[in-house]
């Protein structure tokens, strides 16, 4: 098992039997509108998949959460531009109250690790 940024409440991934499991990410900037989040958010994955040593191309799962449901198309339009179009993972977005003053959306993954 290896840990990436590990802290005293949680890692922000985790590589273990075969698959990547990267906490629920928020944006850095909490001023930024749902699109801007999101595409954020999706850059810190694509560095902690890198440093599993893997690649979107090999997500499984994507959990996403919306403070807002009524931006539905506004993150997907960030996400669309981002999802490797001939992988694309399974999904579930849901409207929901997220913790943090300013957070709009929260996204959660899990990828295939690289094989040995």
């Amino acid at each position: 098992m290896k840990r990436i940024e590990p802290g005293s409440r949680l890692s922000k991934a985790v590589v273990a039997n075969g698959f990547v499991y990267i906490s629920g990410l928020t944006a850095r900037e909490k001023v930024q509108d749902v699109a801007a989040q999101t595409t954020d958010i999706l850059a810190q994955i694509d560095g902690y998949l890198a440093a599993a040593g893997t690649d979107k191309s090999r997500l499984v799962m994507c959990n996403i959460w919306l403070v807002d449901i009524g931006t539905f198309n506004t993150m997907n339009g960030a996400w669309e531009a981002w999802v490797d179009p001939k992988n694309p993972p399974a999904r579930a977005t849901v409207e929901s109250r997220l913790g943090g003053q300013g957070n709009l959306v929260e996204i959660s993954a899990i990828a295939l690790a690289p094989t040995a």
